[in-house]
């Protein structure tokens, strides 16, 4: 689970930029927060694998969570790990063409924190996405061979 600071923003980033699915949302009103779980692949079915949650047999969900409120707060509201006090680094999605996704991202005008032309690693690539998390982005070696 990562925390965002303004949904709309995360949610069209994920969904536009970065191809997921929103699987499902559970709004906690009383408690002032909601989270949105989502994916690759097809959209979550309406029946549940365990009689609560319909994602529940699905493999690889990002949960981000979102504080109602936070988006009217100014500067940053959370950090990403990778400044002080570091401790969550980066998450990592596997792509079929990392070039094509790449030259995509590019399209989008995301911010990067590393393209494939930078550095000696031209294999992965780097992306931020609305409160400064890493992307790592990857060739999925399976559909390389």
């Amino acid at each position: 689970m990562i925390r965002i600071k303004d949904n709309e923003k995360s949610l069209k980033f994920y969904q536009d930029v970065m191809g997921m699915t929103l699987m499902r949302t559970s709004e906690n009103k009383d408690a002032n927060f909601n989270l949105y779980f989502l994916g690759y692949g097809p959209p979550a079915g309406e029946k549940s694998a365990n009689g609560v949650n319909p994602t529940a047999d699905r493999e690889g969900l990002l949960e981000l969570t979102w504080n109602y409120g936070s988006e009217k707060e100014s500067g940053a509201v959370y950090t990403s790990g990778n400044e002080e006090p570091k401790g969550f680094g980066h998450i990592c999605v596997s792509v079929d063409n990392l070039e094509a996704a790449c030259a995509r991202f590019e399209e989008k005008g995301v911010t990067w924190k590393k393209r494939l032309t930078d550095g000696r690693m031209k294999s992965i690539a780097f992306v931020l996405d609305p409160d400064n998390y890493w992307i790592e982005v990857i060739q999925n070696d399976k559909l390389k061979k």
